[in-house]
């Protein structure tokens, strides 16, 4: 889920008739949590359904000796579950910064001289490294369990750094030591929204998960989402967003940057967006923007939200964001 879709959801009926509704996860310990959570909503809304999960692995979870970024496929950990990407409620969309024991009360400024930072994300690095130019960052890959035991055997790294609603996911609450704010690190994406996908064709489904929605996270994802789209940016490249809603003002920030961080742009956009009830309907005609369907909110408000998001990508082209997405493609593939 989360930007980074873990479920997804088909219906069935089994002999004795009673509907049965089969979800789709990763086998991680992360996926299957936020699966759960997920299910257990549907069940109390929908006591006359009956769920069944159904654990399987994806690409991202098989190849775990290259880095994200080199591996040269999109949709990672999502490929075997694609189908419609619906959002629910986010969670802190930022990152948290995890240190080893004998570093517990730092921070990313306070660590020694060369210290080494585990992160799997270019996105992270190149603005990290850009903001803390006395550390090293280096890839770490694994779950996040695999992840916080190769910071705390090994004498490595000195910090790694995860979504903070992962951690929060997890109950590991207590080993967040540090939260990047955006002028440290921008977020990836979607970042702390969980995502259920469903079938295109399945209308009930989609009916049956829409009531899950929530429409202020939808409409920041779908900003967010077409932003990177219009961008054509991936795991190989740095891209970073935050939104915040105020005010009926949608406020987005994008920006690009060089694996190293030492090139880089951002910008800030606003539209006029209405943020509807829970209880509105949306369009009849169950449109997709940017791979998200969503029947409880406006047409209009969905638009909006994604014109905004080609408007800033556009923006950052065109003042040659370009140039610095393809030298960064090129030296990731180089590599």
């Amino acid at each position: 889920m989360s930007g980074n879709g873990d479920a997804a959801a088909t219906a069935e009926e089994n002999s004795s008739k009673m509907r049965v509704v089969r979800v789709g996860t990763r086998k991680s310990q992360l996926a299957r949590i936020q699966t759960d959570s997920v299910v257990a909503t549907l069940k109390a809304l929908y006591p006359g359904l009956q769920f069944e999960i159904i654990a399987m692995s994806t690409t991202g979870d098989k190849i775990l000796d290259t880095a994200l970024s080199k591996i040269g496929e999109k949709s990672l950990f999502t490929k075997e579950l694609e189908h419609a990407l619906e959002r629910n409620e986010r969670e802190s969309p930022y990152d948290a910064v995890v240190f080893h024991p004998k570093f517990v009360g730092k921070t990313l400024e306070t660590l020694p001289e060369k210290s080494v930072v585990g992160t799997s994300s270019l996105r992270r690095a190149a603005q990290l490294q850009r903001k803390f130019p006395h550390l090293e960052f280096k890839s770490i890959r694994g779950n996040l369990n695999t992840r916080l035991r190769k910071l705390d055997e090994l004498q490595e790294f000195s910090a790694i750094i995860l979504a903070a609603a992962g951690l929060q996911r997890m109950g590991w609450q207590n080993r967040v030591g540090q939260i990047l704010n955006p002028e440290e690190c921008m977020y990836a994406v979607g970042q702390g929204a969980l995502g259920v996908e469903v079938r295109a064709k399945d209308q009930d489904i989609l009916d049956l998960v829409g009531v899950l929605h929530d429409p202020e996270t939808l409409l920041r994802c779908i900003a967010e989402r077409a932003f990177l789209r219009h961008l054509e940016g991936g795991c190989s490249v740095p891209v970073a967003v935050h939104t915040a809603m105020k005010d009926g003002q949608l406020y987005l920030t994008g920006g690009v940057w060089s694996l190293n961080g030492a090139d880089g742009m951002q910008e800030t956009m606003q539209a006029t967006i209405h943020v509807p009830a829970q209880h509105e309907d949306g369009p009849e005609d169950d449109p997709q923007l940017v791979g998200i369907t969503a029947r409880n909110v406006p047409r209009q408000a969905q638009l909006a939200a994604e014109s905004l998001g080609i408007s800033l990508a556009t923006l950052l082209l065109n003042k040659g964001a370009k140039s610095i997405l393809d030298v960064a493609r090129q030296l990731n593939d180089a590599h």
